[in-house]
């Protein structure tokens, strides 16, 4: 039979094995661990330290995008724009602090303590109990959860997006998308992804604790964001074979379909496991809806003109739907054998 965890035990059992009682720890008894264990200090740094932190930053995949974004904008003669992303990336490595939060260490203590026991410690119990500790544990592991959503959503769907306006640039005679309804592409997104916080999270996902993987979101990223790729061409491929789109119906078109699946695929990337049985939280099912509607209905109302766009054809929307339908099984299929390949 496993061992009971220690949270589940009462309060004087804990205490009688750890050799503490509800007052805490006497100075004298402090003193006297203290000189037996010693400080609990970080573990010395390794040769290249620095270095190897630096290159570790570099394949961040939110820094990939960042210096794919600058390479592309110096290749098209956009040098201030491309100089102003570098300075970004520059300053971020000023502002990384992975080194310390690799070498920090928790204390805990109660607010009954000796003050040499509660000055040393990170976290001081005001109640006699260590349920807050297993509540705060599932309650950060869920907060995780719903963070990683976020992140493999933003690096696909970015990356993607970048290769379809990077291909589309070479062989279109004008600019896929305007700088105007790009912004308002990413403010429509970013608004449908703020109830991402509240969202559900799988239990299984709580059972064990997770680490940030930089490498897991990399190949992530690679995998899924070309499949939105892959859709916005075939976008590409309709509005110039099917509509003979001038600038404005392409521009119209791209939009709504972008925004449409980048926002919609939350349902499927939101879970490793079937979407149909990870039910959303209703502030995510209500925001996500909402916000991929207003991209569809946009084009029809007065703001129209002065963002660029135009009334799409009744006939769009048919076709749309079957591609996004068919782009979230396309993206169920991959996920699944990607959790089976690299597990989380």
């Amino acid at each position: 039979m496993s061992q009971r965890p220690f949270w589940n035990e009462p309060a004087a059992s804990v205490l009688e094995k750890v050799g503490s009682s509800e007052a805490g720890l006497s100075a004298a008894e402090t003193g006297a661990r203290l000189k037996r264990f010693g400080p609990n200090e970080p573990t010395p740094p390794r040769r290249f330290e620095a270095l190897r932190e630096l290159g570790g930053f570099l394949l961040n995949p939110l820094v990939l995008i960042l210096l794919v974004a600058s390479a592309v904008s110096a290749a098209f003669g956009q040098v201030v724009s491309s100089l102003i992303i570098v300075c970004m990336v520059l300053l971020s490595v000023g502002l990384n602090d992975a080194p310390a939060l690799r070498s920090a260490d928790v204390g805990i203590s109660v607010d009954t303590a000796v003050d040499v026991a509660r000055d040393a410690a990170d976290i001081i119990l005001l109640e006699k109990r260590l349920d807050v500790l297993h509540d705060g544990v599932v309650e950060g592991r869920r907060s995780f959860g719903n963070i990683m959503k976020y992140v493999l959503m933003g690096t696909s769907s970015n990356f993607g997006n970048m290769l379809s306006m990077a291909a589309a640039s070479l062989f279109l005679p004008f600019l896929p998308m305007l700088p105007l309804q790009i912004l308002l592409n990413n403010f429509l997104y970013d608004l449908s992804q703020v109830p991402i916080p509240s969202d559900r999270v799988d239990a299984t996902y709580t059972l064990k604790p997770k680490r940030w993987n930089v490498g897991f979101i990399r190949r992530y990223m690679l995998v899924i964001g070309p499949l939105s790729s892959v859709y916005d061409f075939l976008t590409f491929a309709v509005m110039l074979g099917v509509f003979h789109a001038d600038e404005r119906l392409f521009r119209t078109g791209w939009f709504v379909e972008s925004l449409a699946t980048q926002t919609l695929v939350i349902f499927v990337i939101r879970t490793a496991g079937r979407p149909w049985q990870s039910r959303p939280g209703a502030g995510l099912a209500l925001g996500v809806c909402v916000c991929a509607a207003a991209g569809a209905i946009i084009p029809f109302t007065p703001l129209a003109p002065w963002l660029g766009f135009t009334p799409l054809p009744p006939v769009f929307f048919a076709i749309l739907v079957l591609m996004v339908v068919t782009y979230f099984g396309l993206v169920e299929v991959v996920k699944c054998w990607f959790y089976r390949r690299y597990p989380a």
